[in-house]
């Protein structure tokens, strides 16, 4: 479907060039008569092809770059991309909230700071409010003179005519584009309308599709907090295993200043790196003494087991690689390819030691929980062998500071009894 959606958007923007230039030219044939041809021609074929080189980059983000980028950024892409066309200093995209039913300023340029956190617009208040309630464009040569506008907080500084451009899709409005019209200028021009218009339309459809994706990844974060349940339910003894595993991880991930995006990844890998136990024998699992060879040998299959059932779900591949090596050594002992330092992904080395860490400070079906004392010993004496040093670094400061929070707490709480 996306593959047939972007030949068709592809195809319109090269027609959409195509007349364009027909309509300019015709238009420079005119103007050349009346000896002003060259100039006009050069600053407006400039202006058009600023345009067709905002839209194929709004294009690409759309179509292939939606996960690999922020709203914001993405955001201050369409908002720059206005302004620059119809050489405007001010300008705001607003994006309708719909759990707060109002529209809120979420990028925006030449605005006060004050203005834009306080202004919040419910559909069909205020000029940008009527145009995401209708539909239409809105085009203000006189602010001053509408009722709706002059109770608006940013009023007194934004006295400028301007344009509120819906941002919407398939009748859907989700937006609103607004850009002033520059103090060099009386009015916008017809072909200012339609740059602005045609770029709203192209931003409409990737501001859509990053909807539509962070409808899908909340989707694949539910079904994995559902498939990690279903682990955790299958070995009786990790309890919250994969839980806990998800907050270190996420808290070892920020500490080592990941990727937004690579966050999300290693909480996926923390809640389901056990995932491979599904296609372990219960029995074995939950035996109360130590396993044999043999037994141990069918255990050290659940990371590739593991990977197998992630790896199909183009989504959760990079998932799966943290998956399949989080047993992996850092001095390349440990399996399923002994890898070694830097060859085994990030992700895994976050999930191994949080791994080991639950299961030192956990009840086992052969041996009872380690002390926090023995357990930070442990972990201490990994580090450059089991262990990713700066890991370990970053997992020993976390560890000090929710020490730290529990003794506090404990404090406070005998404090309270004595009272």
């Amino acid at each position: 479907m996306y593959y047939f959606l972007s030949l068709i958007i592809i195809a319109l923007l090269f027609v959409t060039a195509a007349l364009l230039r027909k309509l300019y030219i015709a238009k420079f044939v005119k103007m050349s008569r009346v000896n002003k041809g060259d100039s006009i021609l050069k600053n407006t074929w400039n202006r058009f092809d600023e345009l067709l080189t905002s839209l194929i980059n709004i294009h690409e983000i759309g179509i292939g770059n939606v996960g690999n980028i922020k709203k914001e950024e993405f955001y201050d892409i369409v908002l720059n991309s206005a302004c620059e066309l119809v050489g405007s200093k001010r300008g705001s995209l607003m994006i309708y909230d719909e759990d707060r039913e109002e529209l809120q300023i979420v990028k925006a340029r030449g605005i006060s700071e004050k203005v834009i956190k306080n202004t919040k617009l419910t559909s069909g208040r205020g000029i940008a409010g009527k145009a995401f309630q209708t539909g239409e464009t809105i085009f203000v040569t006189n602010p001053a003179e509408h009722d709706q506008y002059a109770a608006y907080i940013g009023a007194k500084e934004q006295k400028e005519p301007f344009i509120a451009i819906p941002i919407k899709s398939n009748e859907k409005t989700f937006g609103v584009l607004n850009i002033h019209l520059s103090s060099d200028n009386k009015t916008f021009t017809d072909y200012d309308l339609k740059f602005l218009n045609l770029l709203a339309s192209e931003a409409s459809i990737t501001i859509e599709n990053i909807k539509l994706y962070e409808s899908i990844e909340n989707f694949y974060f539910e079904m994995v907090q559902t498939l990690a349940r279903v682990i955790d339910a299958k070995d009786a003894y990790t309890g919250d295993h994969a839980g806990r595993a998800r907050k270190k991880a996420r808290m070892l991930a920020e500490g080592l200043s990941l990727p937004k995006q690579m966050i999300r990844y290693v909480e996926y890998a923390a809640l389901l790196h056990d995932i491979g136990k599904i296609g372990i024998e219960g029995t074995i699992l939950t035996k109360p003494g130590r396993l044999s060879a043999e037994e141990y040998m069918e255990i050290k299959k659940h990371p590739y087991i593991g990977y197998q059932i992630l790896s199909p779900i183009k989504f959760l591949g990079p998932v799966a690689k943290m998956v399949l090596y989080h047993q992996e050594w850092y001095n390349g002992m440990g399996y399923p390819e002994g890898l070694k330092g830097e060859e085994i992904p990030v992700g895994a080395r976050i999930v191994a030691i949080i791994d080991a860490w639950d299961a030192m400070t956990s009840d086992r079906p052969y041996r009872k929980a380690l002390s926090y004392q023995q357990a930070i010993s442990e972990i201490k004496k990994g580090s450059g062998t089991q262990f990713d040093p700066n890991v370990v670094e970053i997992f020993l400061k976390i560890q000090e500071a929710e020490g730290s929070k529990n003794a506090s707490a404990d404090d406070n709480s005998h404090a309270d009894r004595k009272s």
